[in-house]
């Protein structure tokens, strides 16, 4: 890969929908010149002056061959499926992740859509919206419940993970974790490799999938893997849409074959009005805001700061390294 320019002569596009990156960016007194590119359009039509874009939902592959400047580009998310890996190599244009940068809140957004579920939340805010006070309930299996003594299975243990094994263990739920090494870790009773999935996640009250989507993950969680669930258990889904089948997903909600389902990611997104989702009253809806966070533009700015200043020493290795 050709060095960078110097910063003075560097020039850095940030291009997101509704994240101020570039407002961040102006308050940390980098000499890199700058533009903010807040729709496709606007990228098409200013990618070609970039030497380093910070970019995610907004990216294009064709912007390989419109971007002849172009030698870097950090992900504004951390999952980074919609770049062509192999064509960004031969195009000498380096990429990396912003992984761990929202991995709080991620973590915390799932512990959130747990206790939504356990509680009842959800339906109390319906309640309120209908200015209807519930009483007491006479069917304990109608009834929230506790958290204590449960057991949630988590499929992905990166930072992400590990951050909600640690919240959930600190509610007293047994953690059993999913991950290729299963190295042992705090806060995990147990670790197993993918290939013993249906058999945990027959002993879980919450499933949480924390893992990216790969060739391996795309529709892991289908029709064998939801049978292996409890019919009162829960899936929690803060990773990628297309880690779940949305048909199979919907049938097991349909038939009672499991008690709810908090999803923050589908895979059409925004979700279309006409999906069956909208309609399930066991579902809590979140709009992939998982890893919304206030800090999330600082964080961001961090990582591509970190990045900017690997290449510029000539060093190979880039944080949360892509390719």
């Amino acid at each position: 890969m050709p060095p960078l320019p110097p910063d003075n002569e560097l020039t850095i596009g940030f291009s997101h929908a509704a994240y101020q990156l570039q407002a961040e960016f102006a308050t940390r007194g980098h000499a890199a010149r700058s533009f903010s590119a807040n729709s496709l359009d606007e990228l098409k039509a200013r990618s070609a002056e970039a030497d380093v874009l910070v970019v995610s939902g907004l990216w294009r592959n064709e912007l390989i061959a419109a971007s002849p400047k172009l030698r870097f580009i950090q992900s504004v998310s951390a999952g980074t499926d919609q770049f062509d890996k192999p064509a960004l190599a031969a195009a000498g244009i380096r990429l990396a992740s912003a992984q761990g940068v929202n991995e709080r809140a991620v973590a915390e957004h799932a512990m959130a859509l747990v206790l939504a579920l356990t509680r009842q939340i959800h339906l109390a805010r319906d309640n309120q919206t209908a200015k209807h006070w519930r009483p007491m309930i006479d069917d304990r299996a109608r009834r929230e419940d506790e958290l204590g003594g449960k057991t949630m299975v988590i499929v992905g243990l990166g930072r992400i993970g590990l951050r909600l094994a640690a919240l959930a263990s600190a509610f007293g739920i047994r953690v059993i974790g999913v991950r290729r090494q299963p190295e042992p870790q705090p806060h995990i009773e147990a670790i197993v490799r993918p290939d013993q999935l249906h058999e945990v996640m027959a002993q879980a009250d919450i499933v949480a999938l924390t893992c990216p989507l790969t060739a391996e993950t795309e529709g892991l969680i289908g029709v064998q893997a939801l049978a292996a669930m409890k019919p009162t258990a829960v899936l929690i889904n803060v990773a990628r849409g297309k880690v779940v089948d949305e048909a199979a997903l919907l049938a097991a909600l349909a038939e009672g074959r499991l008690s709810g389902a908090g999803l923050d990611c589908f895979h059409d997104e925004p979700l279309p009005p006409s999906s069956p989702f909208w309609g399930l009253p066991q579902v809590v809806i979140t709009p992939h805001s998982a890893g919304e966070t206030r800090a999330y533009e600082g964080n961001v700015v961090d990582a591509l700061l970190d990045n900017l200043g690997r290449l510029a020493r000539g060093e190979t290795t880039l944080r949360n390294q892509i390719v």
